[in-house]
């Protein structure tokens, strides 16, 4: 099935490029000029994979991803030029899944989005070949929390919870290996698997899973010097 990407950059040139490269590897892209020109195609068509520019005037790329963020789970790709790395934290954390740099290599940002749906498809395949014709609803759940393979949906306490395609494989691997203590090394080799990424990133979106599940859960452990661990707690219980 044909992938939508939307792109959003006041700069015309900038789409323009992105769309044409886009297009060459048979993506449908939708392109968005403004924060709320964005807003308003999210609402009007079904989009796989946003490419957002963070510098943008009147509303910027972090309050188009808050916005965002509160409705859909969609992967969002920042281009900034900003290069620092709290810069890059920062947007992780309002709920980006990756970040590149301007000036950008075109061919790496398409290499980017095309890993991403390999990466998409080569979980749902696995899941799939588990032995049953169609992958299960439920790939991982303990007593509070359901993680849904097929949607990439994640609930707690029956109450739907928003992550980002990287939170969302974060958790499902911790989930696969209860009780088992991973490296960052490890969560990162199998989620980005491939992909481009910086490893520190693991670390942010552990923090924002963690605030997503809310402090009364205390699902992931911190290993001090080695990693994280996924237990079926509940603080207080």
């Amino acid at each position: 099935m044909e992938k939508t990407i939307l792109v959003v950059d006041d700069d015309r040139d900038i789409v323009k490029l992105i769309t044409k490269s886009l297009r060459l590897e048979q993506f449908e892209v939708i392109a968005a000029y403004s924060g709320q020109e964005a807003l308003s195609a999210l609402q009007e068509n079904p989009i796989d994979f946003i490419v957002l520019d963070i510098m943008m005037p009147e509303m910027d790329g972090l309050e188009v991803c808050r916005n965002i963020r509160n409705k859909y789970s969609i992967p969002i790709l920042f281009l900034s030029a900003r290069d620092r790395d709290i810069d890059k934290i920062i947007g992780l954390e309002i709920g980006a899944d990756d970040y590149m740099t301007k000036p950008f290599s075109i061919q790496e940002l398409t290499s980017r989005i095309k890993a991403h749906f390999r990466k998409v498809d080569r979980l749902y395949k696995e899941w799939q070949e588990l032995g049953q014709e169609t992958a299960p609803n439920t790939i991982a759940s303990v007593a509070q929390l359901v993680l849904n393979q097929k949607t990439f949906e994640a609930f707690l306490d029956n109450q739907k919870i928003d992550l980002s395609t990287k939170e969302f494989q974060i958790l499902s691997f911790l989930m696969h290996h209860p009780n088992n203590v991973l490296t960052r090394e490890q969560i990162y080799e199998n989620v980005w698997a491939g992909e481009y990424g910086e490893i520190n990133t693991v670390t942010v979106h552990i923090k924002n899973i963690r605030k997503k599940l809310g402090s009364q859960y205390d699902f992931i452990k911190t290993i001090w010097g080695i990693g994280y661990k996924f237990t079926e707690g509940k603080e207080g219980l």
